[in-house]
């Protein structure tokens, strides 16, 4: 078997590969490790490389499988991590010259652990924008992500350096962080999968408030089965996440998606939502796996029913937080800082308390709208973005995004639009690609269901996967 053929396998082959003891996870590492020094220099996808440390845990997980030990479901795969989570003995940059100086983190992220616990060898900390406050990945910290299948554009944000690398083969899974489409946005750019669970399947750790939270860790991958199995990995509860602490057991498979015949299941559809275009060839994929789902007896209905996705006053919450949140750095750090953080902070110190209560307010009516629309629907669907990959040289803080060559406002108006309102609702959101636009660079399909219905959405993606492959497909690479 070549490289190419061993980094672009599924992890859950290459799992069961290393199990029958026909793949050593020694050889599998090094040829990992071997591709991310190959991409870093064409990508910078990597924040800290984690070699040494990969190439011991390897050793130790070749010995577990040939003496017999009890192995995880992810033995000996590699996996990066999004420089947003601690990883013990490592610094935590989140993107930021800020913590240039950082002391090791004491221990491992929750998510972290349950990782090494399942057997998964961690390659190293993945780039993220600042405080992974953009949906470009990008920043004076340490340069430009690039995307794999065309350098002079973006791999989105704020989970670029994890998409990136996944995309490029380096690694079969790796972890995002998603406060506002950063999971999603990524894997739509890259031509990967990318969930964001429903709120407190995944505990987060990292949130500073917990009760008003509305981010979330996922798993990226290059297939659908990959994602369920990091999923079953991750899921759970913890003590630190309120959310995750008293989380319901996941909802069951739905009885109607067991089969490939759709017959009786109610898909609603969407071409857009807050963003006032959606591009060409975005639109002509998304139909496509709109009639793929109709194709297997699906009833596949456009929504007409209006909605208030809260496009204005979720820039209220998201700019808002930023500027508390990160108030205390300005006095040293503002000169060092990405002239796009200080834009959002400025932008967000503007609203009043009023404004930001009015704003909470309308994140539940917009709750109670999905919930009634999850209950006509079995799941929802729409493009995972209005367009192909942004230049990796945009301007998130002053550039409008432009669709088919019209100008269409900023990222959260013009580009990333469907992903922020179920950040807001809490419902499982997944992406997963549609096709290549007429760039050559992929398109994204979002997939939204009940609560805690991964499974549900996950099988979607399933099921369109195997009815317009994409796995097979491969950016070029160094």
């Amino acid at each position: 078997m070549s490289d190419a053929d061993l980094l672009f396998m599924s992890a859950r082959r290459a799992a069961a590969l290393i199990r029958k003891k026909r793949l050593s996870p020694v050889e599998y590492v090094e040829a990992a490790l071997s591709a991310a020094e190959r991409e870093q220099p064409r990508l910078n996808c990597f924040i800290t490389m984690m070699g040494e440390r990969a190439r011991e845990a390897a050793r130790s997980a070749e010995q577990a499988v040939m003496s017999g030990a009890p192995l995880g479901p992810l033995h000996g795969v590699p996996v990066v991590i999004k420089d947003q989570m601690d990883i013990a003995g490592f610094p935590t940059r989140n993107g930021s010259r800020i913590f240039d100086d950082a002391p090791p983190a004491a221990r491992d992220n929750v998510i972290v652990a349950r990782l090494r616990a399942a057997g998964a060898i961690i390659l190293g900390k993945t780039t993220l924008p600042e405080f992974g406050v953009k949906g470009l990945t990008d920043g004076p910290a340490f340069g430009v992500t690039r995307n794999p299948w065309n350098l002079a554009r973006t791999s989105g944000g704020s989970s670029g350096g994890s998409a990136a690398a996944v995309a490029a083969g380096i690694a079969p899974l790796a972890v995002g962080t998603d406060g506002a489409g950063s999971i999603r946005g990524p894997a739509a750019c890259c031509g990967v999968v990318g969930l964001k669970p429903t709120l407190g399947t995944v505990p987060l750790e990292t949130a500073r408030d917990a009760f008003a939270n509305h981010g979330y860790a996922g798993p990226m991958t290059r297939t659908v089965a990959d994602a369920a199995v990091m999923l079953d990995v991750l899921a759970g509860p913890a003590p630190a996440d309120p959310w995750a602490a008293g989380a319901a057991p996941p909802r069951p498979l739905s009885p109607a998606l067991v089969g490939e015949d759709l017959s009786g299941l109610r898909l609603g559809c969407f071409m857009r939502l807050a963003n006032p275009r959606v591009a060409a060839d975005m639109a002509e994929n998304t139909r496509a796996a709109f009639a793929a789902f109709a194709e297997m007896g699906a009833e596949v209905e456009e929504v007409t029913e209006a909605i208030d996705w809260m496009e204005y006053e979720g820039r209220v919450l998201y700019q808002a937080n930023f500027a508390v949140l990160l108030a205390p750095y300005l006095p040293r750090w503002r000169n060092e800082m990405d002239p796009a953080t200080i834009v959002a902070m400025e932008r967000g110190a503007e609203f009043s308390l009023v404004q930001f209560r009015e704003a909470q307010f309308a994140r539940t009516r917009l709750f109670r709208a999905v919930q009634a629309l999850l209950e006509q629907y079995d799941a929802l669907l729409m493009p995972t973005m209005s367009r192909t990959a942004l230049p990796a040289s945009f301007d998130s803080a002053h550039d409008e995004v432009e669709v088919d060559g019209v100008k269409c406002g900023i990222t959260r108006q013009g580009w990333t639009s469907p992903q922020y309102p179920f950040n807001l609702t809490g419902h499982p959101a997944l992406s997963v690609p549609s096709g290549f636009g007429a760039d050559g660079l992929p398109t994204g399909l979002q997939i939204v269901g009940r609560w805690g219905a991964e499974a549900d959405v996950l099988r979607l993606g399933a099921l369109l996967e195997r009815a317009r492959p994409w796995a097979q497909f491969r950016p070029p690479l160094a």
